[in-house]
Order: C-alpha cells, then sequence, then structure tokens
C-alpha cells in the first residue's frame, strides 16, 4: 500500500488550496470547469465532461510569465480572491501561534519535534503534523509509526482538536490505500489508523497492521485496506466473510471483489471466483489499474482450471492497454511453443 499525503483547504465555496511538498495551488470552478493557479505561476483551465473521464487542460499563464491566451482573457479566468483564512488572534497562547506558523503559515516541518516537546498541549498535533509533514516524506518510517502509535494508543481524534476546527475546518489527507484506490480523508482517528497500518505493513510487520484497522470503525475503506492485508497472509476464508454480499457500487467495492475471487480461486471454487470477477469488471469506467488486476486475476483462475484459450484473452486484454503490466510478460510466457 504505497501512499501520499497532501493537504487540501476548502477556503471557499468552489474555492480549494491544495499543499504539497513542492508546491501551493489554488483551483476554483463549478463541475466541468475549473482554473487551477499555481504558486509556481503557472494558471491552467480545465474543461470536463462529468462523469465521462474526457477533459482538455489549457495553460493560461506560465511560470515564466509569458501567457499561453490573451492577457485580458487570463486575468479575467483567474479565481477571485478567498476569504482570509483564520490566524491566532494576540491572546493565543504561544503554542498555538507556532502551532499554526510550522503548519500553515510558513510550512516549517523541521520545528514540529520542538514544539511538541517544548508545548504540552500542542504535543499531539505536533507529533500528528511531524509524522505527515516531516517523516513520512523524508522516508523515516519509524519515527511516523512512533508517533502515530502512541497517538492511536491515547485514543486522540483530531476532528475533535479545537485547532482543527478553527484553523483547518476542510483539510483533507490523500492516502492510496491500495492500487487503483485513492481517498481523501480527514484528519480524524481512522485516518491516523489506517496510515499507521500502511505503514506497519511496510515495515512488514503485518499483525500490527491487522490489528490497528481491526479496532477502526467499519466501514468500505477499511474494509479495502484489512482484505489486502488479508490476503498478504492468505486469510482467505476471512476476506470471503468480509466481502460477503458486496455489489460495485465504487472503486473501493471493485478492489474489494477482485480480493474476493482470488479467495475463492485459492480455496478451490474457480466458479464462484469468475463471478467476482465478472462483478469487479462489470462497470467500465474504473481505473485502468483496477480494471487490468481484475483481467489478470481472472486469467489466473482460467489457468488454474486449464482453460488456456481463455486466460491468454484476458491476457492480451491487459497486454493492448498496458505492455508493462508487472508480471503480464511472465503470464504470456505460459503460452510460448
Amino acid at each position: 500500500m504505497g501512499f501520499r499525503v497532501r493537504k487540501s483547504f476548502k477556503i471557499a465555496p468552489g474555492v480549494r488550496m491544495t499543499v504539497t511538498p513542492k508546491s501551493i495551488s489554488l483551483s476554483a470552478g463549478v463541475k466541468g470547469a475549473r482554473i487551477s493557479a499555481n504558486s509556481s505561476g503557472r494558471v491552467t483551465r480545465t474543461l470536463s465532461i462529468p462523469g465521462s473521464g474526457i477533459s482538455h487542460t489549457k495553460t493560461l499563464s506560465s511560470p515564466s510569465g509569458r501567457s499561453a491566451a490573451p492577457a485580458r482573457a487570463a486575468a479575467a479566468s483567474r479565481p477571485a480572491p478567498a476569504p482570509k483564512a483564520a490566524t491566532p488572534g494576540l491572546f493565543a497562547p504561544k503554542w498555538e501561534k507556532e502551532l499554526h506558523k510550522a503548519v500553515i503559515a510558513q510550512r516549517d516541518p523541521a520545528a514540529l519535534a520542538r514544539i511538541g516537546n517544548d508545548y504540552e498541549p500542542a504535543r499531539p498535533l505536533a507529533a500528528l503534523f511531524e509524522a505527515t509533514l516531516a517523516a513520512v516524506p523524508s522516508g523515516d518510517v519509524q519515527r511516523a509509526i512512533d508517533l502515530l502509535s502512541w497517538l492511536f494508543s491515547t485514543g486522540y481524534d483530531p476532528a475533535k482538536d479545537e485547532f482543527i476546527t478553527k484553523y483547518l475546518p476542510a483539510a483533507g489527507f490523500n492516502l492510496s490505500i491500495a492500487d487503483g484506490v485513492d481517498v481523501v480523508l480527514p484528519p480524524d482517528r481512522d485516518f491516523i489508523g489506517l496510515m499507521l497500518a500502511e505503514l506497519h505493513q511496510e515495515a512488514g510487520n503485518l499483525p500490527a497492521a491487522v490489528d490497528v484497522v481491526e479496532q477502526l470503525e467499519p466501514s468500505t475503506i477499511t474494509a479495502v485496506s484489512l482484505a489486502e492485508l488479508y490476503i498478504e497472509q492468505k486469510r482467505w476464508a476471512d476476506v470471503v466473510d468480509l466481502t460477503e454480499g458486496l455489489t460495485n457500487d465504487d472503486e473501493a467495492a471493485t478492489y474489494l471483489l477482485i480480493q474476493r475471487g482470488i479467495a475463492f480461486r485459492e480455496q478451490g471454487y474457480p466458479d464462484a471466483a469468475r463471478e467476482s470477477f465478472k462483478e469487479a469488471l462489470r462497470v467500465r469506467s474504473r481505473p485502468a489499474e483496477l480494471r487490468q488486476r481484475a483481467l489478470i486475476e481472472r486469467g489466473l483462475t482460467y489457468l488454474k482450471e486449464g482453460k488456456r484459450s481463455l486466460a491468454r484473452k484476458d491476457f492480451e486484454k491487459v497486454l493492448a492497454e498496458n505492455s508493462a503490466y508487472p508480471g503480464l510478460r511472465e503470464h504470456l510466457a505460459n503460452f510460448q511453443d
């Protein structure tokens, strides 16, 4: 479960600011039409047909200052100034001012450890932001595990923290919880748990990862995380129980159906496996990574049944879309004379 972290703030109706380690961007608009301005100086316009996956992006202004469209049009299409974000008042506690400065005003992740050590009230938030803004981006997995484990064990829920509700009321973290399944989560206890589980998994401690996720509130997102962990541990019956009664309603459900098919196949039920893959492939608008994974797994199921021509057909469908799909060449090698 690789992961990416960014912060996204809804600062006004239709206006969103996204902060990544390298830049800040502001976007505004309505469904199907948005204007984005990046801190590098680039301004783009994106037009799309909602639900179709079809979009067109045009650069209106480049970082060098030269406009890709008439200057008047570029100026007219820039987002309107957003309302001023909340800042600590004159009588705000010192820890609040320092934390706001490190997280929002000046983006100084290196100061978070010191703030957490110096100010008891700031310790939980400083730990959360140090893990997400400093430890994870720098690759210090053990430091991130230590910080998030402490937070999780205390029962801390950032969604109830006054600093979050005052200064980051619409913050969200983008978390890739499985191949082809990305979610944007608010800073809450579930986010802490899911990120901690991913870090445990990355460190090779699957039992610890499972233990954390099983303590979270049941949801489609936690089910995706658990299914992947159960699959890695070959807990096939648990995967089947976890995905009982599932239909292909969203990307997470598609992923779970694929895991369900794998579990059935490994238990010796190929017909049930193929039914799960069929449902996973029913919605053609799912991300390519998910569709290709379903085809590969169905092809492996056909191979296990001795249905080589059907297996080859599924593998070649993936080949036509993505010849670099991991392991695809090895699967196709089964059909060479």
